[in-house]
Order: structure tokens, then sequence, then C-alpha cells
């Protein structure tokens, strides 16, 4: 693959069901991809025999965040009181790309509820609804400008994500009513908010993985440094 082309996959979100299926991807994706130097490629919905083929193609894997909640099953838990909508063949069709990701050593970036999955891929489970499970936590679905932070974080000296992130940075947006409970197996915590909820996780070391809670493709005007996680990603595909 030449080296002028990093090509990033980026997973679709799902409106509808059958011939009334709708995939969609917020513009702030792509042009975090484009700004970082890398080429956006929309991964819609695919099954095992597609997976492997559409990864031989990418660079880098990002999966990215929705409305909607990974079914509890996954992480070997049942359905409690605030878990949310579910959209089973997106989060199949994003495990498959995610496990096999992570198997190929293929740097990988989890958005918000793409976190969520990669915590739950390296053995993690989630709290279903912060509402109701961490009832001193302060609110994490803001209203408003999501392009503003709405809250700190408390990132972790010497991990990835702090040599990324200008001190003036270390605030999120929030747009979420799940989070990361039990770390997965090779994950670290990178941050927190100031209630202590989870806001980021990471795999020491190479190749690049990385999740975060937040939107860092929204903050590039107000929070500038956010731009480097992509920039981070694009230059880890570039180096392999």
């Amino acid at each position: 693959m030449s080296e002028e082309i990093v090509r990033v996959g980026l997973t679709l979100d799902e409106e509808g069901e059958g011939a009334e299926l709708r995939y969609r991807l917020k513009g702030s994706y792509v042009e975090a991809v484009r700004r970082a130097g890398g080429l956006p490629i929309a991964l819609p919905r695919l099954g095992p025999g597609e997976v492997e083929a559409a990864l031989d193609g990418l660079s880098a894997l990002v999966i990215t965040g929705g409305a909607f909640d990974v079914p509890p099953e996954a992480y070997g838990e049942a359905p409690r009181e605030g878990l949310g909508r579910l959209l089973p063949e997106r989060t199949a069709s994003e495990t498959l790309l995610g496990r096999l990701a992570l198997e190929r050593g293929l740097p990988l970036l989890g958005v918000c509820g793409g976190m969520q999955l990669l915590n739950v891929l390296c053995g993690g489970t989630l709290v279903q609804d912060i509402v109701q499970e961490l009832p001193g936590a302060h609110p994490h679905e803001q209203e408003g400008d999501r392009g503003q932070p709405s809250h700190p974080l408390e990132v972790a000296a010497g991990t990835r994500l702090h040599a990324l992130l200008a001190p003036a940075d270390h605030r999120a947006n929030s747009t979420h009513h799940q989070a990361v409970a039990r770390v997965g197996e090779g994950l670290v915590v990178s941050a927190r908010a100031d209630d202590g909820v989870i806001e980021a996780i990471e795999r020491p070391g190479e190749p690049f993985v990385l999740g975060v809670q937040w939107h860092p493709e929204l903050l590039a005007g107000s929070c500038p440094s956010h731009q480097r996680i992509y920039d981070a990603l694009v230059l880890a595909a570039r180096g392999r």
C-alpha cells in the first residue's frame, strides 16, 4: 500500500430495517480523518466473509458512536433498567471488525460507543445506565453545542492520551448514558471525568489502540489538540 494513502475505515450508523435501512455518518468524523491526512472509507454492516476483505484494504479503523447500546449478553450480563436502544446487527458487524483489527495489530480508535465496544471485546463490562447505577455521577448527556466541552478530564500521566492532549484541552464533551465498568484485559484507564466515570482507555505500547468516551472530532475548534487523536491514528497507520 502506498505510504501516501492511509485508508481509515469508519463504521456507519443505521436507521430503519430491510428495504428502509439507511446508513449515516457524521461529517465531523470524515473531516477529522481528512485533516489527519487519511482517506475516509465508509463501512456498512458486514458479514463474516466480508470483514477480512474490508480490513485487507484498510490502514486503520475507527469504530464510531451512535444512539444505541451494546447488548448486555455480549459481556455476560442481563439487561437492567435504563438500557437503551439496541442495534444487534450493527454491533455484530463492529464486533467482527474490531476483533479482527485487534488480532491483526491494525491501529484502532473507538469513539463513544466504539470505546464501550472496545472494552467489551477485551473482556470488560459496562455500566448499562449511569443515572441508575452511578447515582453520584454528573449528567453525561450534555445539552446545547456539542462542539464545546462540558466537563474536565483527569488524564493519567504517562499514557498515550496524556502525550496527545495539551493541558488546556483536558476537557471533553459528553453524549453518553453508558460507561466502562470493569476494564478489559490489557487495557488501562487513561482518563476519567471529575466524578470518576471512565472517559478513556488504551492499550499500552504498539499498535495504537485507544478508546475515548467523548467526540474529539467535534472539539477541533474549541479544544484544538483533540485533533491529535486522529493525527496519531493516521501516523500509527503510516508506520505499519
